[in-house]
């Protein structure tokens, strides 16, 4: 089976380097037409210029592919709303979108300033939601969407440093977590995506044997699959990254119930042990699931 994009729109935010260039690139490679967004700030999201979205449209385009150029901030809902109005100008449509852009402002909690704290968090979760939106009707008139927020082991298992990026990297996954369930009778498929990858974010932090094996676009078959047709999953959070793939799930312990009467602070502390044991365990697709068991008690 060889999976194809003619005749579909992709939005791919922060494609001027790193995974979001290899998005692009791989998506066009395969026939999409690609809108290439990037402001071309620095790693801490300040400055810009045109210089690196340019660059990767005229790669797409020396291969033959369709591309366009966007330079506007996700950081606003009014400048990520133009990201959309750019792919419908040049294309017509949008199909698939790619939510990648992302800054670092590392330091630890006690040290960053709400000024870092809050931009980190308005690029990945409100830059994510901004375009999201903007593009939510039209996907949602045509019935059809495919759309990849971008998550973070830093996010998922925590990273020292990163309290404002690994916050808003798993507040991503909740918000997929709604929308996968508003865009399912849309056809409308959302995944996260955790990726593990050598860039200009990530350089700073891994040892040049490791950055050697983590090339971007050893990440980028995973986002093509979820932005296909073929992709009928939704919902999920996938890890890539050095050729491996894997899904990431969350599970819930068995845990302990007090029937009868009213449960104790000594109930818990005493039972610590059994309510954290996950060797046997559930996994809840909706919080209505939980919920419905918790009330069950099954």
């Amino acid at each position: 089976m060889t999976i194809r994009f003619d005749n579909r729109v992709a939005i791919v935010t922060g494609a001027g380097n790193g995974l979001g260039r290899a998005h692009a690139l791989l998506l066009a490679s395969r026939g999409a037409k690609v809108v290439v967004n990037d402001p071309g700030g620095a790693v801490d999201g300040k400055g810009g210029g045109h210089a690196a979205a340019d660059k990767v449209v005229d790669e797409i385009k020396a291969a033959g592919g369709q591309a366009v150029a966007n330079y506007d901030s996700v950081a606003e809902a009014a400048t990520a709303a133009n990201i959309v109005k750019t792919a419908v100008d040049a294309f017509g449509t949008v199909d698939i979108v790619v939510n990648n852009a992302g800054v670092l402002r590392d330091k630890t909690f006690h040290n960053m300033t709400t000024e870092d704290f809050e931009f980190v968090v308005k690029v990945h979760f409100l830059g994510t939601a901004y375009v999201t939106h903007a593009a939510w009707p039209i996907l949602r008139a045509k019935a059809y969407g495919r759309i990849v927020v971008t998550s973070s082991n830093s996010g998922i298992y925590g990273t020292f440093g990163q309290s404002n990026y690994g916050g808003a990297k798993l507040a991503v996954v909740g918000f997929m977590n709604a929308l996968r369930l508003e865009g399912q009778k849309y056809n409308i498929m959302m995944n996260a995506l955790a990726p593990i990858a050598a860039t200009r974010m990530t350089e700073s932090l891994m040892t040049p044997e490791a950055l050697a094996k983590l090339r971007p676009e050893f990440v980028s078959p995973m986002v093509a699959y979820l932005c296909s047709e073929q992709c009928q999953r939704t919902g999920d959070i996938w890890s890539a990254g050095a050729g491996t793939f894997a899904r990431i799930e969350y599970r819930e312990a068995e845990g302990l119930r007090i029937d009868g009467r009213a449960p104790t602070i000594e109930d818990v502390a005493d039972n610590i042990d059994k309510i954290a044991d996950v060797s046997a365990s559930r996994v809840f697709r909706t919080s209505g699931e939980e919920v419905a068991a918790v009330v069950s008690g099954s």
